[in-house]
């Protein structure tokens, strides 16, 4: 059997934004990077919808023609409870309600965190403030300087604090301001939605070094999202 080719750094990253760092099962909907690991070492598993071969679960519900197993479409991040769950029984999980869970993830898990439409910019405002002040504060103490040591020596224990707070802190709370953000565009201005926009290219960069362990760097932070809603 020809040797499985390992899931696309690009699909990786993909799954790990869309799930904003939790188990895409709806009534489970637990975090992939838990507080019990030190909030640093994830748990996600990419399960096939449609898997490889013709023996896995949900292997009737393979497409006709070429498809490959291997693409965002067909994958879903959960964590390792629920991926057994659903393999051991597909009859209970078909190919819609795995689709379903991934179309409905954003909106499950505000709706378990309380993230919901506000009536002005004031109350938005208010909802990603303390986020906002959080992340700067930890990003102004922890963050590297250009040509510090640990740029060089990801080993380093400054290198390894600075990851440790970027995964169980900084990226959490990105995720969870672009919720609360995406809630309340239509009280943005436009200037402040092409901010936002910078904004998720900003958090996707992130998310591809220190999670997906690409290498390259995130685009800035817009200052002009640290007066959002204002």
């Amino acid at each position: 059997m020809a040797e499985r080719k390992a899931i696309a750094a690009a699909t990786r990253l993909r799954l790990f934004s869309d799930s904003a760092g939790h188990c895409q099962k709806p009534d489970c909907l637990d975090p992939l990077f838990p507080v019990e690991l030190g909030g640093d070492k994830h748990i996600a598993e990419m399960a096939h919808v449609i898997p490889h071969g013709e023996a896995g679960p949900r292997r009737q519900d393979r497409p006709t023609g070429d498809f490959d197993p291997d693409t965002f479409e067909n994958l879903i991040l959960l964590c390792p409870t629920c991926h057994t769950k659903i393999d051991k029984d597909p009859e209970s999980f078909p190919r819609h309600i795995l689709l379903e869970w991934k179309q409905n993830h954003v909106a499950n898990l505000a709706a378990k965190q309380g993230i919901r439409s506000y009536e002005d910019r004031a109350q938005a405002r208010a909802a990603v403030a303390g986020i906002m002040a959080e992340n700067k504060a930890i990003w102004d103490k922890f963050a590297p300087e250009h040509g510090s040591d640990f740029e060089y020596d990801p080993e380093s224990e400054s290198a390894q604090s600075w990851t440790q707070r970027m995964r169980s802190v900084i990226l959490p709370n990105h995720y969870r301001a672009q919720a609360i953000i995406k809630a309340n565009l239509g009280l943005a201005t436009d200037d402040e939605r092409r901010a936002f926009a910078e904004y998720q290219e900003h958090v996707r960069g992130l998310s591809e070094r220190h999670v997906c362990g690409v290498a390259g760097r995130a685009i800035r932070f817009p200052q002009a999202m640290e007066g959002i809603f204002t």
